[in-house]
């Protein structure tokens, strides 16, 4: 990974493994099985064509209930996802879970949307190396995702009205290395953070591995400005204090001075391996909090650790000076943040996990 970061070198190289993909149209992803289904949800639209015309382009998850999106018998890696559902509601109001090797646990659960860098149901155009967003909802993400035994990808339906998807899960099957780790995903939100608390982004990670990417959705409840946290990670062993502590929440992010280029305020940018993709302002009746989302991929400079692994940041501001002579002064704020954790670890499961997302707790407000 660190010699050959976006892979454009591996692509003159061959390979004994083979390229699937599991979709709609071919669920299992067996070969020469694609676009033969006779019912689905485009069967009227292709009644006039026939079979191997969009006859199943996409799915139906009713209220409730939890669709398998692939089972794969490995060893394989899966290399993209793609998806795109209606309503946009849906990118918090259903969770993806992906399972490893025939664990019962799943090593990813997350709302469908944070885990595209769009968590707060509102389209956000996201140009990275690992994701990518695109008009008006097409998700892709590139994380490598590689299993020995089995992978299983579901979706379930946490909403109260029907969801259609449409996915492909792109995936090559063959030996995998064996220093190949395991993706998992951690989603947390404080809702609010406590006054003079911190936000956990990922806590109790047992094992060696190394972390590679932050999503954060935060909404601001407190005027001026709310960026002064530390991201803080806490590796092998350390306690009250990290190892790793930024200057700064814009920072973290690769921007500086509040994001705010004079003269217009807040300033979105979206780049390979970070980016502040998201500036939500208030619409002076209903949408009243400012809402940001951003991220950071730590795909040249993964974060190692080899026994365990903590994640903070703080909410924090700037509040007015003193009479002392200071012309600002940092407070603390009780903001509304939601995390995405992204990492590697050596086994395919861990047996502590933050709850599983529910609707309220995923609510958009």
């Amino acid at each position: 990974m660190l010699d050959d970061p976006i892979g454009l070198e591996s692509l003159s190289r061959r390979s004994s493994r083979v390229s699937r993909s599991i979709s709609a149209e071919n669920p299992t992803g067996e070969k020469g099985r694609g676009g033969m289904a006779t019912e689905g949800t485009g069967a009227r639209a292709a009644g006039d064509l026939g079979q191997g015309w969009k006859i199943s382009p996409s799915i139906h998850i009713p209220a409730g209930e939890t669709a398998v999106l692939g089972e794969i018998g490995g060893p394989g890696v899966i290399k993209h996802i793609w998806c795109t559902t209606a309503p946009h509601r849906a990118w918090r109001g259903t969770i993806l879970r992906m399972y490893w090797d025939g664990e019962q646990v799943p090593a990813v659960e997350v709302p469908l949307g944070d885990l595209f860098c769009n968590g707060w149901n509102t389209f956000s155009q996201v140009s990275s190396l690992a994701v990518a967003a695109n008009p008006n909802g097409g998700f892709n993400a590139y994380w490598p995702m590689p299993f020995r035994r089995s992978a299983r990808l579901t979706l379930e339906n946490v909403s109260a009205e029907e969801v259609v998807l449409y996915y492909q899960i792109d995936y090559e099957l063959g030996d995998v290395a064996d220093d190949a780790s395991y993706l998992h995903a951690h989603w947390r939100r404080s809702h609010p953070v406590p006054r003079g608390e911190v936000h956990t982004i990922l806590d109790r990670v047992e094992g060696s591995g190394h972390y590679v990417g932050t999503y954060l959705a935060w909404a601001t409840n407190d005027p001026g400005w709310w960026g002064e946290g530390e991201v803080k990670f806490f590796l092998d062993g350390d306690v009250e204090f990290p190892t790793i502590c930024g200057t700064g929440t814009e920072d973290y992010f690769g921007g500086a001075w509040n994001f705010d280029v004079p003269g217009q305020g807040y300033t979105p940018f979206t780049t390979p391996y970070l980016g502040l993709n998201q500036v939500l302002r208030p619409d002076g009746l209903y949408a009243s909090q400012q809402r940001f989302g951003m991220y950071r991929w730590h795909i040249p400079d993964p974060i190692r650790f080899t026994e365990n692994l903590r994640v903070t940041v703080q909410s924090l501001g700037i509040g007015p000076g003193h009479h002392n002579g200071l012309a600002h002064r940092y407070r603390p704020t009780s903001d509304d943040l939601a995390s995405t954790a992204l990492f590697y670890l050596d086994a395919p499961s861990l047996p502590n996990r933050p709850p599983a997302p529910d609707l309220l707790t995923m609510e958009v407000n």
